[in-house]
């Protein structure tokens, strides 16, 4: 089995700041994708960013790019997701996901999930 437990998630005003990080433990694969999903109230579940672990190729979705900044450290098996200049539309509950297959932005194609942790923007 695959543990994910994410962290760092709270409150942020508008333009500042939030680190969210997601320790991952268990099983391991010889190649997978941790990506970070959000889902805000009566809104589907929507893919923000991803990084492939062997080789570290990162995605982004077009609503992010140049202001969220997702990174790995392989020692310590975590993925880190920086949010600068959040916008009030970010908030969500954010969610850690392993696919064990190709990189897709698909949140069907993710097999293991972390808890999810509430970020609230404020205005």
């Amino acid at each position: 089995q695959v543990q994910l437990v994410e962290s760092g998630g709270g409150l942020v005003q508008a333009g500042g700041s939030l680190r969210l990080s997601c320790a991952v433990s268990g099983r391991t694969f010889s190649s997978y994708v941790m990506a970070w999903f959000r889902q805000a109230p009566r809104k589907e579940r929507e893919f923000v960013a991803g990084v492939k672990w062997s080789g570290g190729s990162i995605y982004y979705a077009d609503s992010v790019k140049g202001r969220f900044t997702i990174s790995r450290d392989n020692g310590k098996k975590t993925v880190y997701r920086q949010m600068n200049s959040p916008r009030p539309e970010g908030t969500a509950v954010y969610y850690c996901a392993v696919a064990t297959g190709a990189y897709s932005s698909d949140h069907r194609t993710y097999e293991y999930w972390g808890q999810g942790t509430q970020v609230t923007v404020s205005s």
